[in-house]
């Protein structure tokens, strides 16, 4: 294990922690395509985000639970750590942990390269209704872009333990334990490694897993450019054509029954059934929206101060289609006629 001094290391020139979860297909958030983008350089990297920004802020209050609870010294070393052996996989630990006083008076790393730390802490914040996500605290029954981030910290680092804290909500705090799994990290690190040689190194995008992933490997089309479809994707698309038919039948099934509804209650604002509220109708408080075709027409050098532009994403549209035979039975049919 190696402790990076640069600290402006920039995040393109590695693979870290929370990139793995994103890379093996488990982030909800991520994909293996949005690190390709980071990475190459072809997007912005995010890092700025409401939820992220909380998680960052509650940190320390996490790992101050956290010593109260097992009593445990911390460090907080913001210094990347470099695997040993492969300098592009990368981790940023949020905090050391030393079961007893005199193990914090070693240095962090110690002569052999070993870092001095019983285990690590990682810290969370959670979203109190997804708790069932989480299994009994002490386990490791912990999300799996949460279990491969800790592996991945562990076999940076050559320890055998990563404590997970978590805090649900401001109510609920929990603590997880898990242990090193060579099987699991060997794992990890051949995909890790094989994504950073063929995916970034190569310069060759990962498959999409998304149509968001799609919008954003070929968000750009060109030109009156077409191609000829393959026998499969023709069948696929009626396939999509059906399933559409039914989601619209469904849809006007649930408009029906919202109509029903609306017709029950009229003017009444809540709708009962055996002292239970079933629905409620309300009118929302004013909101205001900007009437801009106005302020275009009254004050044009002013709104055009405040415009700016807005590149739309392309647009995929699924013309209707029919088997061969169907057209050929249409085609004969209008004949007759």
């Amino acid at each position: 294990m190696l402790i990076n001094q640069d600290f402006t290391r920039d995040r393109r020139n590695y693979l870290g922690g929370s990139d793995i979860g994103a890379i093996l297909g488990l982030s909800k958030y991520r994909s293996a395509l949005d690190v390709w983008l980071e990475k190459t350089g072809q997007s912005e990297l995010t890092r700025t985000s409401l939820p992220l920004r909380f998680g960052s802020f509650a940190e320390s209050f996490i790992a101050q639970e956290y010593t109260s609870a097992t009593g445990f010294e911390l460090i907080h070393d913001e210094r990347p750590i470099t695997h040993p052996q492969y300098d592009f996989l990368v981790g940023h630990v949020d905090r050391f942990v030393f079961e007893s006083p005199l193990e914090k008076e070693k240095v962090l790393l110690e002569e052999s390269s070993q870092c001095a730390a019983s285990h690590l802490l990682e810290c969370k914040t959670a979203n109190p209704f997804l708790q069932d996500d989480w299994g009994e605290p002490g386990s490791d029954q912990v999300p799996l872009p949460y279990l491969v981030q800790c592996i991945w910290y562990l076999m940076i680092t050559g320890l055998k333990r990563c404590d997970l804290a978590v805090l649900f909500g401001n109510a609920d705090f929990r603590i997880y334990q898990i242990h090193q799994d060579t099987e699991l990290a060997t794992m990890i690190l051949d995909r890790a490694i094989t994504f950073w040689e063929k995916h970034i190194k190569g310069n060759q995008a990962p498959p999409t897993q998304s149509e968001k992933d799609c919008l954003s490997l070929f968000n750009k089309g060109t030109a009156l450019k077409s191609i000829e479809a393959v026998s499969s994707t023709y069948e696929l698309s009626l396939h999509l054509q059906l399933l559409t038919e039914r989601i619209e039948t469904q849809e006007k099934e649930v408009s029906s029954i919202r109509q029903h509804l609306m017709n029950e209650m009229q003017d009444a604002e809540l709708l009962t059934y055996q002292g239970k509220t079933m629905a409620t109708w309300k009118t929302p408080k004013q909101s205001y929206r900007l009437d801009s075709k106005r302020l275009e027409q009254d004050h044009p050098e002013l709104a055009l101060q405040y415009q700016t532009p807005i590149q739309n994403s392309r647009r995929l549209v699924i013309k209707k289609l029919h088997r061969p035979s169907e057209s050929l039975n249409i085609e004969h049919q209008m004949e007759q006629s």
